[in-house]
């Protein structure tokens, strides 16, 4: 079997569009991206818990706190303050 052959047989894989053409997020909103989402995979109990809080609308940020965190370095701090909020143990629990 020839290599045309054998490049017929096998499956076409689909094509995808390459990432160049979609806008790359800055640099400076990147790094508190991912500052956030290490500090939330960490505290918060793993994958699923960190990207549910960083994704959900928060009242008290007002905003989705991912969004709150990337816009400026205020906001970063706010939602890593309420990341570190939501893992203490709730008052008088045993540690």
């Amino acid at each position: 079997m020839s290599a045309d052959e054998q490049d017929d047989a096998q499956p076409k894989r689909p094509f995808f569009r390459s990432r160049a053409n979609t806008p790359k997020l800055p640099q400076d909103r990147a790094k508190r991206q991912g500052r956030v989402t290490s500090l939330a995979f960490s505290l918060l109990g793993g994958r699923d818990p960190a990207i549910d809080f960083l994704n959900t609308f928060n009242a008290s940020l007002g905003g989705r706190p991912l969004d709150v965190a990337m816009a400026d370095e205020e906001g970063l701090g706010q939602v890593m303050s309420a990341i570190r909020l939501l893992a203490m143990p709730p008052h008088g629990a045993k540690q």
